[in-house]
């Protein structure tokens, strides 16, 4: 069974619980409510709209991020959107 374009998206999406900058692990929830531990290389990317030189230390618990690459060990992190819009969302 295939799924749908918002069914993939909903899926795709993780939620940063922890950012460990030291020793650049990411620990992120899932839609299942189940917490995994990602390690970013150093030629992890991270992508984000509001920032020029994103990088791990611009990450934060609560962003919703998408990660792409291998599993566990990701080639990018995207953020979809921040903590602080995800407070201010007329969604809750």
């Amino acid at each position: 069974m295939t799924q749908s374009l918002t069914e993939w998206l909903r899926d795709s999406r993780l939620m940063v619980v922890e950012v460990d900058k030291e020793t650049g692990r990411l620990r992120v929830k899932g839609d299942a409510d189940v917490c995994s531990d990602i390690s970013c290389a150093q030629g992890t990317v991270v992508v984000a709209d509001d920032e020029a030189h994103a990088t791990l230390d611009t990450l934060n618990p609560g962003d919703i991020v998408r990660v792409e690459g291998a599993p566990g060990q990701p080639q990018r992190i995207v953020v979809l959107r921040r903590v602080w819009d995800e407070l201010t969302s007329p969604e809750l």
